[in-house]
């Protein structure tokens, strides 16, 4: 662009004191010349931004759901290791009762086996955990935890009321994403909406564990929203989706709900 100026202007003072037909064809066509030039300069610079912000919007979100599915390995990780691990320390509690052979036969499988699965399974996923103590990862999240989310999310100017309805057992991966969801959520009310009411309900529909979230807008004129990356719902989609279940945002008055429904057979 500053190229193309910089000739159009050397041409035209090639042309200072020029007489005859081309000092008065050339100006114009020196101005015509310019201005084509500009209008290209401008659309292809639009074009590319727009190229480039497809682009990164597309790496954002492949990103999102990427780190998404690994924090859902990791969790995994410490369920299904415990789990095993309860199974290796029972089968090998009966060891020394007295049983008939064969149960002993059998029982010293399913420690062998177990034994085997964890040490499997600690071996493919130990690239996911941090290298080092500082990084260590805290514990998993559990339905416990949402008191202590709900209250520190009111740090940020939001007026929250939770409601956890009679839940029977839940397994431990929906408990983890119960505990994502109300964080994704109470995170965009307090980015989009600023100091709003968010009601938080959890509660059992059949083999599902439904959690809807829900504010009623900015409460203060002129707020202006504060976006984050945009890929949260992406990564926590993906997390909803791994357990069969499904995550509907949509607009309520003049407010915004998150509802995910995450299918749990543990009751």
């Amino acid at each position: 662009m500053v190229a193309v100026v910089i000739s159009v202007l050397v041409m035209a003072a090639c042309t200072v004191g020029a007489r005859g037909p081309l000092a008065v064809v050339l100006p114009p066509l020196l101005v015509g010349g310019a201005v084509a030039a500009a209008v290209w300069a401008v659309r292809r610079s639009r074009a590319d931004r727009t190229a480039y912000e497809s682009r990164l919007t597309a790496w954002a979100a492949s990103e999102a759901v990427l780190g998404e599915r690994l924090r859902i390995a990791r969790d995994l990780h410490d369920i299904v290791s415990h789990g095993l691990g309860l199974i290796t320390v029972r089968a090998a509690a009966t060891r020394h009762l007295p049983k008939p052979a064969e149960v002993q036969a059998a029982l010293t499988d399913i420690e062998e086996a177990s034994r085997h699965a964890t040490a499997e399974l600690r071996r493919m996923l130990l690239v996911l955990r941090e290298p080092s103590a500082a990084s260590r990862r805290a514990p998993v999240d559990n339905l416990d935890d949402l008191p202590a989310i709900v209250q520190g999310a009111s740090l940020t100017g939001i007026r929250t009321r939770l409601t956890v309805e009679p839940l029977g057992p839940v397994s431990q991966g929906v408990q983890v994403a119960v505990c994502q969801t109300v964080r994704e959520a109470l995170s965009n009310a307090a980015r989009h909406a600023g100091p709003t009411d968010v009601r938080v309900r959890v509660y059992r529909d059949a083999p599902y564990v439904v959690v809807a979230v829900a504010d009623t807008g900015p409460s203060v004129d002129g707020w202006r929203a504060l976006p984050g990356a945009g890929q949260g719902l992406a990564g926590l989609r993906e997390r909803v989706g791994s357990l069969g279940g499904t995550l509907s945002a949509e607009h309520v008055d003049a407010g915004f709900c998150l509802t995910a429904r995450i299918r749990d057979d543990a009751a």
